[in-house]
């Protein structure tokens, strides 16, 4: 059954949310939201704060609502690998495990809506909408591992560090239109992170980078901030 996302007798709160509507509450019927606001809270974490820790008890979910989360493993000697980043709208969390195969850190300020886990849980068990959006998601997500694989395991260095400015361009503002042809925004990862991610030294990002700015498909300000006037141009040097 359709669900009617603007109805007036929404919470205040989810009325409110940027990400609601092409998030997991999109499929949530206006009663459905009065009852998960009741146990939801909304939370931000700083830049390097946690929101999961690997092979920690699952206790709460969480709908990202702004900023940028990156998602690492720890592999047994001790070292952490970069594996993926996730945006509003994203579903933070993997349901019906007991334990977080992943830990979950803010790369920017980052504004999240959690839930306890019972709660979602058993609402997902009662409405079939709410299961098939977060199927959906699931399975967005395992295209764009797909993809990132790819990128991972063909691509050359320059096309690594456009398709990465690319991703970020087109994912870190939920409201930015899909038919703007240009971008602005912070880099939300050190170039440490950067070169982790890409499976790169963080000089060769630097030198893309530069590549890049010099051929005038990006302008970067404070060492951070960046342009891309033309996303056409940056998607041309993805290969």
């Amino acid at each position: 059954m359709s669900k009617d996302i603007h109805n007036s007798n929404v919470p205040r709160v989810c009325a409110a949310c940027e990400a609601r509507h092409r998030g997991i509450c999109g499929a949530m019927t206006p009663d459905e939201l009065v009852a998960m606001s009741k146990h939801s809270r909304q939370s931000r974490f700083a830049p390097g704060e946690a929101l999961l820790a690997e092979s920690a008890e699952s206790t709460t979910y969480a709908n990202i609502m702004r900023g940028v989360v990156k998602l690492s493993k720890m592999l047994s000697d001790g070292r952490q690998q970069l594996v993926g980043l996730q945006f509003a709208p994203d579903f933070l969390g993997r349901p019906f495990a007991s334990e977080s195969p992943v830990t979950a850190e803010a790369a920017s300020t980052v504004e999240a809506c959690r839930f306890p886990r019972a709660a979602l849980e058993n609402l997902i068990l009662h409405n079939p909408d709410l299961e098939r959006r977060l199927l959906e998601q699931t399975l967005k997500e395992l295209d764009e591992a797909r993809d990132w694989m790819v990128t991972l395991g063909r691509k050359t260095a320059s096309e690594k560090v456009a398709s990465f400015l690319f991703l970020i361009a087109t994912h870190i503002d939920p409201l930015r239109s899909a038919t703007m042809h240009k971008a602005a925004f912070d880099l939300p990862l050190t170039r440490s992170d950067i070169a982790d991610f890409l499976g790169l030294t963080v000089e060769t990002v630097s030198r893309q980078l530069t590549r890049l700015r010099t051929d005038n498909i990006i302008e970067i300000t404070n060492n951070r901030h960046v342009v891309v006037p033309d996303l056409d141009a940056l998607s041309d040097r993805m290969g």
